[in-house]
């Protein structure tokens, strides 16, 4: 299934969120406009925003909050992706140079501080404190896991339980707070809310393990971006974990140097290595227990386009190849 197939149900709800968008990015500062507007119509699946639409519409909300907060979401996850392809150096994203190789650094970092202003500035819009802190918090832990990666960065010691930790703090939680901000919108006991919260946190953690996957067996043309990036940057995700832990000694030892000092020199090892261990198709495994464990979350929620769009939702997390 196609995103564009899986969205069908909130196609109109999707062209709103866009309208809003482009109204909040507007700022007089002529560079604040270009930087904003090249990272946020670069492409993207909108996954995030989606997330609040789907879990909105589950809950049978009727508004327009869902959109500024899709929006909100949208914002600081594009915060975040300036601020990173900073710090790990990137030049290539979806199949695009990425803001910092076409505006430079500083304008990369100052913009994304730009959106994340701006999104507090249309949370507190919404005027529900619940929100508020949903996002505040929600903030915070991703700025924690950004920092946790970057201890984790050319550390070969990082056994799964430390990874597991980055990816949701980093990544899962703005899945888990898009989630949850739909259930707090349609009025969600604490029960069901902390169920949707949890469908959330297991689907962007199942979503990022395949990212995993992907740095090392996808078409560069698909995902738009470099082959081995994780390890040009030190990054120990599971599959150097699983060879390291399974592999050869000279398997474990290979990783674990260019884990240590990075850089794309053994690249083709490492992924004969990769593939000699299994380790690919471990993590799918991985990623395939936490979208199981994301729809069982949701198995309370009533019948709906909504809910099976949701249940959709984790089978694409791990089935898509870009």
């Amino acid at each position: 299934m196609s995103v564009k197939q899986l969205f069908a149900p909130i196609a109109a709800d999707m062209l709103a969120v866009d309208a809003v968008i482009r109204d909040r990015l507007y700022s007089d500062v002529v560079l604040i406009r270009q930087v904003a507007e090249y990272i946020i119509h670069s492409g993207g699946k909108r996954l995030r925003p989606a997330l609040v639409l789907f879990t909105a519409g589950a809950m049978g909300y009727r508004g327009t909050h869902h959109h500024e907060l899709a929006a909100v979401v949208e914002f600081i996850h594009t915060a975040t992706l300036l601020h990173d392809d900073v710090v790990d150096e990137s030049d290539l994203r979806r199949g695009n140079k990425t803001a910092n190789a076409m505006f430079g650094n500083a304008a990369s970092v100052l913009v994304g501080d730009f959106l994340y202003s701006r999104a507090f500035q249309m949370m507190v819009g919404v005027d529900n404190m619940r929100v508020m802190r949903v996002l505040a918090d929600a903030t915070n832990v991703i700025a924690e896991g950004e920092v946790l990666q970057l201890l984790n960065c050319n550390n070969a010691d990082v056994v799964i339980d430390d990874y597991l930790r980055v990816i949701r703090y980093k990544t899962a939680k703005l899945f888990e707070a898009a989630a949850r901000l739909g259930g707090i919108l349609g009025g969600a006991d604490e029960a069901l809310e902390t169920r949707l919260a949890a469908f959330g946190m297991h689907l962007g953690t199942a979503f990022q393990l395949i990212d995993d996957v992907l740095d090392y067996s996808a078409d560069e043309a698909d995902t738009g971006k470099h082959l081995g990036d994780d390890l040009a940057e030190g990054k120990p995700t599971l599959p150097l974990i699983h060879v390291m832990q399974h592999g050869t000694p000279a398997q474990a030892a290979l990783v674990r140097n260019a884990i240590e000092n990075g850089g794309r020199d053994d690249f083709a090892a490492v992924l004969a290595a990769i593939r000699a261990t299994g380790a690919l198709e471990e993590t799918r495994r991985h990623a395939q227990a936490e979208a199981r464990l994301a729809m069982d979350a949701i198995s309370v929620l009533s019948p709906s386009i909504f809910k099976e769009a949701l249940l959709q939702l984790s089978d694409f997390a791990v089935a898509r190849n870009h």
